[in-house]
């Protein structure tokens, strides 16, 4: 008897699935139907993008995937409607379908019309219709779009002479000019620009409610006569107050730590301690009040060092705003709260409290892969920080991580073991620190790392140090300089054997004694750096990684080994320069942008010269692995189509280049489940061999299963080859799942 391939198994249990779960309404009620889809339709312009009407309608219908199908829909549809212990299963795993509304029809008709109006269309309609078919509705939106108005001219009513100086010295940044389309929203955009732009210049009662606008359009074909009005009272008061807007300048300035309860502000001014409540001492440290609430967790030089806000100096909400963000950046507080005060005709105080958060604490991170020649790999780690060791918002880390690979019942087997150390200290050493008066905080770092690897061909060891900076601007771009970055590296009992087995001059050289120093840079730019983002976004990593060339230039007091290289401690010192690109886009989209389309290009060379004919084996390229071509085990695929190269007990394939694109669709199941399909495509090349680097794009495709926890996600994929470079062999349904064509894959995290 033939036993079926696990494709054709899984095919029949996807068909009948299908055929068991058909109906999506078989549980709405009688007269009514289940909304499939709303379509926006603008009548009378194919310019007008109508997907951007699309958020205003209020009731959405069910998300769908899987070439429009959404099978937990079916799921929901199985309960018997008893009420029963599997009734409440199926409600669980399923999706409740969306029942049509249709009292919230209008309400979106509404929406829009007010999105409209807001963007410079007047007068818009909207129509709606609805068409139902088996139970199943879609609701048709008509939009036409109203009359537009370009700006043609625009005059200023300022009483107060010093605000229409101002004012009048920054026309050229104004959004309202001659030829604009006049919208509520361009106008609400040049209120805020202009409150902005008077309270970083003193004026602390400013707000956008002092600017007024009226607009003539009456007889005027399709142009508008603009008015700009910027009075001394607000549109709220409605009257004149008698007194007009002036500058203020900032006056005291208090700083409490850790988790002060009482109100500053009732602090007798020029006093030099209280007594009140649980305050135990107040002491002035360079004009600025510093307050200790029992021990404080951060030195009063620092406290002051974070804030920008000096007394007598011209309030600027903008510094006020810097001022928070530096406190935040440190990272040692769960709050920061700046409250500001008018106490005199033209001073504010200033109150700046902080609330320390947890200071310590661990990370876990594990990779685990298989693949179908039974090899296991496991790599933990695990981490410990403090964010502020001595008081001064240092941040120490310690961490240890393994990468174990073996066969069950096999001898061979490989163990790396590492352990590191960094320190950064919240300002730039050797710098004046008045050169970084900025929003993010410059950072010096330190670190110290130790790596062992012990493999059936050689055992290793690999001191590190690194010395450098780090700085980020607007939390979007991040940068780091290392402009010391030294390693040591060592091997023992290196196999005779398999030393002459390398047949690879590049390769061979690679496994030796070498001394490493560089200069390390990593460029690190996103449109969106928090921890979970919940729209589309972006990033780009460039990481380059050059070294000898310093050492280069005393070659001449360098003693030579047999082969003419120069050595540093018996040792040939590397020579080479290494660059490594990476970009990524995620587009999030589907209801509450649950879904996500993820893309990733990554590109990465190296070279050696001078005193290096090739790359050092730590810095040559490999890929594979779970946050690779998963398909494949880590540094199981390449170089080109070279096979596998058995003077490794186990696999390590490297190259000196690498070019790598992958694409993942990932979208929710149930609970806190979600599921990915992917595809990897790419390689590793010796540069002599990437010529005709296309004929050897190794291919995969695949699915996942991923546990979102919030903290964490655990992510466990299954890769399928596609196309195997080295067997030079495109694989089908009936192989993906026979020995040597599939991978396994657990890590924590998305791959990329």
């Amino acid at each position: 008897m033939v036993k079926p391939a696990p494709f054709n198994l899984i095919l029949l249990l996807t068909t009948m699935l299908c055929a068991v779960s058909c109906s999506t309404t078989r549980i709405i009620p009688e007269g009514e139907s289940r909304l499939v889809s709303n379509k926006v339709i603008v009548t009378n312009s194919k310019s007008y993008n109508s997907h951007d009407l699309q958020p205003y309608i209020k009731q959405k219908p069910n998300t769908s995937f899987i070439f429009g199908w959404n099978p937990f829909i079916s799921i929901y549809n199985w309960s018997d409607g008893e009420g029963s212990g599997w009734d409440r299963f199926v409600e669980k795993v399923g999706q409740k379908p969306v029942v049509l509304d249709t009292t919230m029809i209008e309400s979106s008709m509404e929406n829009m019309l007010n999105h409209l109006t807001y963007n410079g269309y007047y007068n818009s309609s909207v129509a709606d219709s609805i068409v139902t078919d088996r139970r199943k509705s879609t609701v048709y939106y008509n939009v036409t779009l109203g009359e537009r108005y370009l700006i043609d001219s625009v005059c200023y009513n300022i009483p107060n002479s010093e605000i229409r100086e101002l004012f009048l010295a920054d026309t050229s940044n104004s959004t309202i000019k001659k030829g604009v389309i006049l919208s509520e929203n361009i106008l609400e955009a040049e209120t805020k620009r202009l409150a902005d732009y008077f309270n970083n210049l003193g004026y602390y009662t400013f707000s956008k409610n002092n600017v007024f606008f009226s607009a003539d359009t009456i007889g005027r074909n399709g142009t508008a006569l603009l008015e700009l009005n910027i009075l001394d009272y607000s549109r709220n008061e409605g009257e004149p107050r008698g007194e007009k807007l002036k500058r203020y300048r900032f006056g005291d300035v208090y700083i409490s730590s850790d988790k002060s309860s009482f109100n500053l502000f009732n602090i007798r001014r020029g006093a030099d301690s209280v007594s009140s409540g649980t305050v135990t001492d107040t002491a002035r440290f360079k004009n600025v009040n510093i307050i200790f609430n029992g021990k404080s967790v951060i030195n009063r030089m620092l406290m002051n060092r974070m804030n920008l806000i000096r007394k007598d100096s011209l309030y600027s909400a903008k510094t006020v705003s810097n001022t928070y963000n530096r406190y935040s950046n440190l990272g040692i507080f769960s709050g920061v709260n700046i409250q500001l005060q008018e106490v005199d005709s033209n001073i504010v105080k200033t109150d700046i409290k902080l609330t320390s958060s947890a200071l310590q604490g661990y990370k876990v991170n594990l990779e685990m892969s298989s693949n179908s020649s039974g090899l296991l790999g496991i790599s933990p780690a695990i981490s410990y920080f403090h964010k502020n060791l001595l008081r001064g918002g240092e941040i120490f880390s310690l961490s240890f991580m393994g990468d174990f690979q073996f066969k069950f019942n096999d001898e061979v087997r490989s163990t790396e073991f590492g352990v590191s150390t960094s320190l950064s200290i919240p300002n730039f050493i050797f710098f004046p620190d008045d050169w970084f008066k900025s929003v993010n905080i410059p950072r010096t770092e330190f670190s110290l790392s130790y790596n062992y690897q012990d493999r059936p061909e050689y055992e290793r060891n690999i001191i590190s140090a690194s010395f450098g900076y780090a700085w980020s601007s607007r939390e979007r771009l991040f940068l780091r300089v290392n402009p010391i970055q030294v390693s040591i590296v060592k091997l023992f009992n290196l196999s005779d054997s398999f030393y002459e087995s390398l047949e690879d001059p590049f390769l061979k050289n690679s496994y030796q004694d070498h001394f490493n120093l560089g200069f390390v840079t990593n460029l690190y730019y996103t449109t969106d750096a928090s921890a979970n983002p919940e729209k589309s976004y972006f990033y780009l990593r460039w990481q380059n990684d050059v070294a000898g060339n310093f050492l280069s230039l005393f070659n001449g007091a360098f003693k030579s080994d047999s082969d003419g290289n120069k050595l540093i401690w018996n040792s040939p010192y590397s020579q080479y320069f290494r660059t490594e690109l990476t970009a990524v886009y995620t587009y999030r989209f589907g209801r509450q942008n649950n879904q996500a389309l993820a893309f990733r290009l990554l590109a990465g060379y190296g070279r050696g010269y001078g005193n290096s004919i090739s790359l050092p084996f730590e810095k040559l390229f490999w890929a594979g692995g779970a946050y690779s071509l998963r398909a494949w085990q880590a540094r199981g695929v390449g170089p080109g189509d070279s096979p596998v190269d058995n003077s490794f007990s186990i696999l390590n394939q490297t190259g000196d280049v690498r070019f790598e694109a992958n694409a993942e669709y990932r979208f929710p199941l149930f609970w806190s489940f979600e599921g990915a399909a992917f595809l990897d495509v790419g390689n590793v090349w010796n540069r002599m061999d990437f010529d005709d680097f296309y004929r050897h794009l190794a291919a995969n495709w695949g699915f996942g299963l991923r546990l979102n926890l919030g903290f964490a996600l655990l992510r466990l994929d299954c890769g399928l080859k596609i196309y195997d470079p080295a067997a030079h062999l495109w694989s089908g349904p009936s192989r993906w799942f026979k020995k040597d064509n599939y991978g396994i894959q657990f890590g924590v995290g998305y791959p990329f």
